[in-house]
C-alpha cells in the first residue's frame, strides 16, 4: 500500500488569487498531471464546490472539512489526530498544532526586512507562524535562494533542512494576439503608453516611488501613465494617497484584481513592466511578463535579480532617479526594449510548474523514505 501524503489545499479553491494562492493552485494542478506519484494523495479543503476542486479529485481523495474559524489549528488539527496521513504538505499556510511529519513551503520573510511596511499585528503573526513552521517542519521548501538564506540567517534553520524549488509559469503566459490586446485596452480603458505594475497594493511594492518616476518622465514621454493591477492589501490607503498626490487621475489607473484570462494581454499591451519592490521572496510577475514578451524593470533586491538573471533592466528601489532612468532606457530605445524582450522570453522558459511539481514530489518522497528507514 502506498503511503499517504495529505495536502493542505485550503488556498486552492477560489478565483481571486495572490501569489501564494497561485502557487498552491498551479503546483497542485501540476502534481495532478504527474502519472507516477510514489504516494497516494489526500487533499483537505474548508468549503468548495465540486467544480472548483476538479483537479484535486484527479490527484486523489478530497476531504471537505467545513469550519467557520481557526480552520488550520482547529479543524485540520482534529483531522490529523483522527486520520493521520504519513506526511502533511502545507504549500501556502502554516503547519497545524497537531500534525504528523510535515513539509511546508516558506515564501518570504519580508516582514523582517521591511518591518515598517507591515502592520504591527500582522508582522508579529507572520513571525510567529514562520518561526513555528521553521521549527516543527521535517523539511522546508523555499521558493528562492533568497528565502533559503533568510531562513538560515534569521531563524537558524539548518541549510540541509531546506530545498529550493522555484515557481513556474503556466502556458497561458505568452505574447497576446492583436485582437486580445485591443479587447483589454478597450475593456480596461488602458492609455496609449503606460508602465504596468502587477501585485497586491502594499508599501513594499514601492508604488509611490514608481509613481514619482513616471511623473518625472512626463517631459520626455508626455502622457506616460502608471497602471496598477492587483487587489488592495494592508496599508494600501497610504500608498494610494501618495500616488494620487504625485500623478493626476488621467495618468494613474487602478484596475483592481484582474481575471487570469486577461493578464497576459495586459502584460503584452504595456510599454514596460515594473516590479521595483523593496523586498520580494520571488517576484512571479517578472517571469510572467517576460513570457508575454514584455520588457521588464526590476529593483536590485536579491530575489528579483536571482529570478530575472540578466534579462531585466535593474534599478535602485530607493532612488526615484534610478527607477526613472531604467524605465527611460526601455521607453526611449527600441533596441534596448527588443533585447529585453528576447532575453526575457529565453529566461522565462527556464521556469515550469511541471518541473516545480516533480521537484516537490521528490522532496516529499525523500522525507517519506527517511521516515520508513528509521
Amino acid at each position: 500500500m502506498l503511503p499517504i501524503v495529505g495536502i493542505d489545499a485550503s488556498r486552492y479553491p477560489g478565483e481571486i488569487r495572490t501569489g501564494t494562492e497561485t502557487y498552491s493552485r498551479e503546483l497542485i494542478d501540476a502534481m495532478a498531471r504527474l502519472t507516477d506519484l510514489p504516494f497516494a494523495v489526500r487533499s483537505y479543503v474548508n468549503q468548495a464546490d465540486q467544480e472548483s476542486v476538479a483537479n484535486l479529485l484527479a490527484l486523489g481523495e478530497v476531504r471537505g472539512l467545513p469550519f467557520p474559524r481557526f480552520w488550520t489549528h482547529g479543524r485540520l488539527s482534529i483531522e490529523m489526530l483522527r486520520h493521520r496521513p504519513d506526511l502533511l504538505f502545507v504549500p501556502s499556510h502554516v503547519i497545524p498544532l497537531v500534525h504528523p511529519r510535515s513539509v511546508v513551503t516558506v515564501h518570504d520573510l519580508g516582514y523582517l526586512h521591511e518591518s515598517e511596511a507591515h502592520p504591527a499585528g500582522q508582522r508579529r503573526m507572520l513571525d510567529l507562524t514562520t518561526r513555528w513552521n521553521a521549527r516543527v517542519a521535517s523539511h522546508i521548501i523555499a521558493i528562492s535562494e533568497t528565502t533559503k538564506a533568510d531562513l538560515i540567517r534569521f531563524y537558524g534553520t539548518p541549510a540541509g533542512k531546506i530545498a529550493v524549488v522555484r515557481h513556474g509559469i503556466s502556458a497561458n503566459f505568452a505574447p497576446a494576439a492583436e485582437p486580445d490586446m485591443a479587447r483589454v485596452r478597450s475593456a480596461y480603458e488602458l492609455p496609449d503608453r503606460f508602465v504596468l505594475a502587477v501585485g497586491t497594493i502594499q508599501p513594499r511594492k514601492n508604488l509611490a516611488r514608481l509613481a514619482e518616476a513616471v511623473s518625472s518622465l512626463q517631459a520626455r514621454f508626455p502622457g506616460l501613465a502608471l497602471v496598477v493591477a492587483g487587489k488592495r492589501g494592508w496599508m494600501a490607503e497610504g500608498v494610494l494617497a501618495d500616488i494620487h498626490a504625485t500623478l493626476p487621475s488621467a495618468l494613474f489607473h487602478e484596475l483592481g484584481y484582474i481575471p487570469l484570462a486577461d493578464i497576459p494581454a495586459i502584460y503584452s499591451t504595456a510599454s514596460v513592466i515594473a516590479l521595483v519592490s523593496t523586498y520580494e521572496g520571488f517576484g512571479l510577475p517578472v517571469i510572467e511578463a517576460m513570457a508575454c514578451g514584455s520588457p521588464v524593470v526590476i529593483s536590485d533586491t536579491p530575489a528579483l535579480v536571482e529570478v530575472a538573471g540578466d534579462a531585466a533592466v535593474v534599478a535602485d528601489p530607493r532612488s526615484v532617479n534610478s527607477i526613472a532612468g531604467a524605465l527611460a532606457s526601455i521607453l526611449a530605445d527600441a533596441g534596448t526594449a527588443d533585447r529585453a524582450t528576447t532575453s526575457g522570453r529565453q529566461r522565462a522558459a527556464h521556469f515550469s510548474w511541471d518541473t516545480a511539481a516533480r521537484e516537490t514530489v521528490s522532496v516529499l518522497d525523500d522525507v517519506l523514505k527517511k521516515r520508513t528507514t528509521r
